[in-house]
């Protein structure tokens, strides 16, 4: 008997009074979903360090199981122990382990350069105690040398000790199953949940994806550009296309959905509950 498809969302630390207050807002709206999970973003070097661990409690305190990102670069041995113990203290038991970015005006990566290192650092510093979550790339890292060189980067996280993963956020169903076809041939059986990105503005989504490699399919970029500044209709294209990828993908046999909120609720709701209505047990 296949299990319940699981459903998360992402969130950023707001950095304002009014963001916190709304972000709370979110998160219990999104909460009628029965998440297995929020995650929370981290910024190395400290940038934004105490406003992830003030967002991972909030949300704990409201009831609501919470994953936060971790990231390596820019981050010290020292400094990732302590943030280790300050959330197996707090009685987190899921963390999403990440390279990173090295931040802007840092000349040093740190001890550790990449995500395997980590969740080998996390097993030695806590052993089982946290479920660990990896990023994967079914459209290959921006960085990556090759698709071949990508694929082991990615085995090399799970064989360190990873439980799962989250893909980057793609609007491709064929490269996301693409992708867990040849990590299967691998040896990787875990579990690698699709990223799902709700389209709100079209000019935000074009940056975003040129900056982090996702691939936006051209018909779906023209019709988008074709809008112009017609909200509405790009709400409407969006919902449609976003919520048909998530049915294929749910209906082929991926283990959940990871959305990326952006700290929004409307859109990401309105395709969950979409799915819900074809009956795709997500809820």
């Amino acid at each position: 008997m296949s299990r319940k498809p699981s459903i998360s969302f992402e969130f950023f630390p707001p950095k304002t009074e009014e963001g916190k207050n709304k972000l709370g807002r979110v998160c219990m709206a999104l909460a009628d979903m029965r998440p297995a999970f929020f995650s929370v973003t981290f910024g190395a070097g400290g940038t934004t360090q105490q406003g992830s661990l003030a967002t991972v409690l909030s949300i704990q305190q409201l009831g609501q199981p919470v994953a936060p990102h971790l990231s390596c670069v820019g981050t010290s041995c020292a400094q990732l122990k302590e943030i280790l113990l300050s959330y197996r203290e707090h009685g987190i038991r899921r963390l999403v382990a990440l390279r990173g970015d090295l931040p802007s005006g840092m000349g040093q990566y740190g001890e550790l350069r990449y995500a395997s290192q980590l969740v080998e650092f996390i097993r030695e510093q806590t052993g089982d105690w946290f479920h660990i979550e990896v990023a994967a790339y079914p459209e290959i890292h921006p960085q990556a040398s090759n698709p071949q060189s990508d694929l082991e980067n990615f085995v090399r996280k799970i064989k360190s000790g990873a439980n799962s993963a989250i893909t980057q956020y793609l609007f491709s169903s064929d490269a996301y199953f693409r992708f867990i076809d040849d990590t299967q041939k691998l040896g990787v059986n875990v579990p690698i949940v699709p990223g799902i990105m709700p389209i709100t503005n079209s000019h935000q989504i074009l940056r975003f994806s040129e900056n982090c490699g996702a691939d936006i399919p051209r018909w779906i970029k023209q019709r988008l550009q074709s809008y112009g500044d017609d909200m509405e209709s790009i709400r409407e294209f969006s919902f449609e296309v976003v919520s048909n990828l998530c049915a294929q993908l749910l209906r082929g046999g991926a283990p959940g959905l990871h959305f990326y909120t952006l700290n929004k609720s409307e859109a990401t709701l309105k395709i969950c509950k979409e799915l819900i209505s074809q009956q795709l047990n997500i809820n």
